[in-house]
This record gives C-alpha cells, sequence and structure tokens, in this order.
C-alpha cells in the first residue's frame, strides 16, 4: 500500500477512535480483522516480531565489550545471554505495544497485523524473555544486574510510553550507556568502565533512535505519536542522527590515553563518509549505516580493549 494511502486510512480510522500512543486492541471496525495463525508460522512470526537485527546487533556489542574487557569465556556467555534475552523482551514488547498503531497503518511487514503470531503468543514470549533475562543478569552480580536491568526498564518504558514524549531520546541513550557498565560492574571489585565509553555508547543509542524512526515519522505522526524526532521532523533527524553517532566516534578515538592510531583516523574518516553517504537517504538506510559505524566501533574497542580504568 502506497504511504500516502496508508496515511489518509489512518487518519480516517483517527477520526473514529483515538488511539493511545502506547498501544492496546484496535477499535471495532477501525482496522482490518487478522486471519488466523498458522501453527506452523508461529516460530517464525515471533523470531520476525523480536526486531532480530537490532536485538543480534546489541548483543554482539555486549559480547564483544565483555571479550574486551577480560572475561572468561563462560562469563562472557553468560553476559551475551542476559543481553539476548533483554533485547527479545523489549523487541517483542515493542510489537505488541505497538498493534493497534500497526494496524491503523497497515504494517503488512509486521507479523502481529498478518496474522502470522497472535497477540497472547508475543505478550507471552515478551514476559518470559523478560524473567530469563533477570535470572541471567542476577547471576553476573548484584551491582552489574542493577545497571542492566535499569537499561530494559528503560527501554520497557519507551515501548509503553515515552517514545510519544520529547524525551524518547532517552531510554536508547541510558540503556547503551549502561551497557559497558554492565560488562565491567561484573567484574572483580565492580568497577564502573571509563567515562568515555559511556559517553561513547550513550551517543551511540541515541543516534540510533534517531536514525530508527526516520523512515516511519509520517505514519507516527497519523497515529499520534510525537517524540523529539517526530517533532523536529525528517530532516533535522537526519542531522542529529549523523551528529550523534559522529561523536559517539570520537569519544571511543580520542578518549583512550595514548596517541589515535591509524584505524581510529581511518574510522573517523570511514564515519564521516558513511554518515553523509546515508544521512539523506530514503527509508532504513540512515540506521543501517548507523549499525556500520557501531560495528566498526566495536572492532576498535576491541583493538583498545573495554576493561575499566
Amino acid at each position: 500500500m502506497p504511504a500516502r494511502a496508508r496515511h489518509a486510512r489512518a487518519r480516517s480510522a483517527l477520526h473514529e477512535a483515538r488511539p493511545e500512543p502506547h498501544g492496546g486492541p484496535p477499535p471495532v471496525g477501525v482496522a482490518p480483522a487478522r486471519p488466523a495463525a498458522r501453527p506452523g508460522a508461529v516460530p517464525v512470526g515471533l523470531l520476525r516480531a523480536c526486531h532480530p537485527a537490532p536485538a543480534a546487533a546489541v548483543t554482539l556489542f555486549a559480547a564483544a565489550l565483555a571479550a574486551a574487557s577480560g572475561r572468561g569465556v563462560a562469563v562472557s556467555a553468560l553476559t551475551a545471554g542476559a543481553v539476548a534475552a533483554g533485547q527479545l523482551s523489549v523487541g517483542w514488547c515493542n510489537d505488541r505495544a505497538d498493534l493497534r498503531r500497526d494496524l491503523l497503518t497497515g504494517r503488512r511487514d509486521k507479523p502481529l497485523v498478518t496474522g502470522a503470531v497472535r497477540p497472547a503468543a508475543v505478550t507471552a514470549a515478551a514476559l518470559t524473555a523478560l524473567l530469563v533475562c533477570v535470572g541471567l543478569s542476577a547471576a553476573c552480580g548484584p551491582a552489574a544486574a542493577t545497571a542492566h536491568l535499569l537499561g530494559v526498564a528503560a527501554a520497557w518504558a519507551y515501548n509503553l510510553r515515552l517514545k510519544a514524549t520529547a524525551a524518547s531520546w532517552f531510554p536508547y541513550a541510558l540503556a547503551f550507556g549502561l551497557l559497558p557498565a554492565f560488562v565491567t560492574l561484573g567484574l572483580p571489585g565492580a568497577p564502573w568502565p571509563p567515562a568515555w565509553l559511556i559517553g561513547a555508547a550513550a551517543l551511540l543509542g541515541a543516534g540510533a533512535h534517531f536514525a530508527n524512526v526516520l523512515p516511519d515519522i509520517a505514519d507516527d505522526l497519523a497515529t499520534g505519536v510525537r517524540g523529539l524526532p517526530q517533532r523536529i521532523g525528517a530532516r533535522w533527524s537526519a542531522a542529529a542522527a549523523a551528529l550523534l553517532v559522529g561523536a559517539s566516534t570520537v569519544c571511543l578515538v580520542a578518549g583512550p590515553a595514548g596517541r589515535i592510531t591509524g584505524y581510529g583516523w581511518g574510522l573517523l574518516a570511514l564515519t564521516a563518509a558513511l554518515l553523509l553517504g546515508t544521512v539523506r537517504a530514503p527509508g532504513r538506510t540512515p540506521f543501517l549505516g548507523t549499525m556500520a559505524v557501531a560495528g566498526a566501533d566495536v572492532l576498535l574497542l576491541l583493538l583498545h580493549g573495554a576493561g575499566p580504568p
């Protein structure tokens, strides 16, 4: 369905019933009925509904931090497992909370809209993953668990309420900024990571938020979601994404003691090229460019080591 037609349909539906920003069941007569889910399609539907690409990227980022900090294979795997469970819970919570809006805008890429999976199944999966996340995080130590679960709670708060407010960027910055702390607070003595690493991760998270929202700004506005990117518009959101991700890379390159390496200078050049080339591109290209920069940043962390100061 063309974007203009979807937006008109959403506005017409909202004229009859205004949905709450945090989701809920669609009003009768506003959204099309969902077809019955096929049993064999449920696992695939759940996989698609968990936002697998961002979940995998954040999990790999945490695993790389754990490896760079000198944690053993078993503890690094435990850390990655806790982060993976948290990301799964956040992804499923997001799709369940957005169901009403996704129905109104005809998002056929969403398993809940197409009927590939039932809302009850996604709700159960989100809560189960959250319980697993709590258990695995607790096994990493009380300080580390507190940092990680605070970040996961921020992500759930974004899904359920904050995404429709001017503070929509804050849960991303907080959750990403606390990831390095989750890794280092599990080390002997529970040390905090260096400030430059926390800052770089927080900036990257905020930048990812602006980039991720870009393709959906028009649909979001049509369904009553007015986070900060929607308030400032696509052009300024693209600029904000580029500036925040660029600042994150600068922190990673200039933060550690010692001279900037050749890889560091190359990373700065690559970041500038990627951001300039993708910031005004259509669709999800800006978000993919942000993830490419994040991957290069992770490699820099592995070269530097991400242990405590």
